[in-house]
């Protein structure tokens, strides 16, 4: 059986943290289904950098299907738009009260769940530029942060794109898929690749 995440999406999002995310999970096998949270619903996501993705479905379409996890990619004025938008935090709180996985990256873990106080307990990362948004006592000092307790992951920016995703995915189908999307990406030496 495979899992299913939804990717969030909104205008200013950080783009290599969506798209990287989203490439390694459908490697790995994972349905993955992409929403649009723009205020007007429309599908055309212009992220930070000026790429465009199109989404799947707008957030109030799909918001009460099944997810094994939800993912907030980074991007200040994306993460302000998750931040605004009631219907986007109320489905964070529903997964997490349901006892799914919460995987945010980048600006997300401060100016959403922070800002939201959607954990007041769980260890998190995030951008490091805004690390004073974090409790002291919650800030890891990592590029990714798993937190089994709340099953909430969390990461620092663009550059852990690739080790956000695998640890996603190790967390949804296993150490062993994780290895096996690792093995195809020519990693940079040294870094973690799930082999034992």
């Amino acid at each position: 059986m495979s899992a299913s995440v939804l990717v969030c999406l909104a205008p200013g999002s950080e783009e290599t943290e969506a798209v990287t995310t989203i490439d390694l999970l459908v490697r790995a096998g994972v349905k993955v289904t992409t929403a649009s949270v723009a205020s007007d619903g429309g599908l055309t996501i212009v992220c930070s950098r000026g790429v465009k993705l199109l989404a799947d479905a707008p957030l109030v379409a799909i918001v009460d299907d099944h997810f094994d996890a939800i993912v907030l990619p980074g991007g200040i004025k994306g993460a302000e738009c998750f931040r605004d938008s009631p219907l986007l935090v109320e489905k964070v709180r529903q997964m997490h009260l349901q006892g799914n996985i919460v995987a945010a990256i980048c600006a997300a873990p401060a100016l959403v769940l922070q800002h939201h106080q959607l954990f007041p307990i769980g260890n998190m990362t995030g951008f490091p530029g805004l690390k004073e948004q974090i409790p002291e006592g919650q800030w890891m000092e990592r590029r990714v942060v798993f937190d089994p307790r709340v099953n909430l992951l969390t990461s620092q920016g663009p550059g852990t794109s690739m080790e956000f995703a695998l640890k996603l995915i190790d967390l949804l189908l296993g150490k062993a898929k994780a290895a096996e999307i690792a093995a195809q990406l020519v990693l940079i030496p040294g870094m973690y690749d799930f082999r034992d």
